[in-house]
């Protein structure tokens, strides 16, 4: 306080107390050495995405087929008007053959690693049998080698593409989900964004799990994770430059680039916004779950208690991950059959 009574701001703080991790997750964690202890790095990111390739392999459509349970196609589709082709691999449960409803997916990976083959089998496994779903999952480009807008025309080319050509696919076009982890759950609120202000196709919900929003990088929970998260700060720069090249940290940064800088997130499907309480990206996932609220949108939101970037994928068995899991099935379960009426 001073002299004449009026409050004064507090000093900045030197050292940011991170939540602590949910225990189950803390022991997964430990067991994996730590999580992820070299953040990326531009110098380093070459020789991180060659070891992450050979760390991730692909399965083969045989194996994402699985014995007969699924019917698996990989397709190439004409990409963005002077862009290159995009490959899709689409995938459905064998035996149903009226339409089936769409997720839309892509994969994560901070814009710079994965694959759309590698997320196939939990995707299928959690959901194509149990919501008899149809599951299409892009092969989007990879930074440095493309930069924005690149990687979001290749998805944005993919569902135009998937929507013209439902009746092929034995799709409906009026029940597709568009969703995505991480940095795939950035893309898919990007998408949703570009395809609502082009007139593209309308989906009916955004499944984004623990996305990548904020290029700014500049959170409370981003300074206070530094170090300490699976993805952190330092990572998570390295990942937006490699992204936006020049475009890093300007300005007048189009939405669709990083959906935070979104002024208008009115006339967007429904969202289901997950996040851990203990990683990164958790102050920007909450602000984007606000602001479609405050632009009167419809947004469920998560915050797992305890909870690292990717904590279901390093401990799949706790059970946080598999309170998770269940409230992504019911969401998912909720809206497919609000768009039957």
């Amino acid at each position: 306080m001073s002299a004449d009574g009026t409050a004064q701001p507090g000093p900045v703080p030197t050292a940011w107390a991170a939540p602590p991790f949910d225990p189950e997750l803390a022991d997964a964690l430990a067991a994996l050495g730590g999580g992820e202890s070299e953040p990326f790095t531009p110098e380093n990111l070459a020789d991180r995405q060659e070891r992450d390739a050979a760390l991730r392999p692909r399965p083969t459509l045989r194996d994402l087929r699985a014995e007969g349970r699924f019917e698996v196609h990989e397709l190439r589709v004409p990409g963005a008007p002077g862009g290159p082709e995009v490959t899709l691999v689409s995938a459905r449960p064998a035996g149903p053959t009226g339409p089936l409803p769409l997720l839309y997916y892509m994969h994560g990976g901070g814009m710079i690693m994965g694959n759309a083959w590698s997320v196939l089998p939990q995707l299928l496994r959690e959901w194509a049998l149990a919501l008899e779903l149809a599951v299409v999952s892009v092969e989007y480009r990879l930074a440095p080698q493309a930069r924005y807008p690149g990687p979001l025309e290749d998805c944005y080319a993919g569902l135009r593409w998937v929507a013209a050509h439902a009746a092929e696919l034995g799709i409906d076009p009026d029940r597709i989900v568009i969703g995505g982890k991480s940095a795939g759950g950035g893309l898919a609120a990007a998408l949703a964004l570009l395809t609502r202000d082009r007139g593209g196709p309308v989906p009916i919900g955004q499944l984004l799990l623990c996305p990548m929003l904020d290029d700014r990088n500049d959170t409370f929970s981003s300074h206070q994770m530094a170090g300490v998260d699976t993805w952190d700060r330092t990572s998570n720069a390295t990942a937006w430059q490699a992204l936006l090249g020049d475009r890093y940290g300007a300005a007048d940064l189009p939405p669709y680039a990083a959906p935070a800088r979104a002024t208008d997130l009115s006339g967007l499907p429904p969202a289901y916004i997950e996040v851990g309480s203990a990683e990164t990206f958790r102050d920007e996932d909450v602000a984007y779950a606000q602001a479609i609220w405050q632009a009167g949108g419809r947004a469920e939101l998560h915050v797992w208690p305890g909870a690292f970037h990717g904590f279901d994928t390093f401990a799949p068995r706790a059970v946080l991950s598999q309170d998770a899991r269940d409230a992504r099935s019911h969401w998912l379960r909720r809206v497919l059959t609000g768009s039957r009426r």
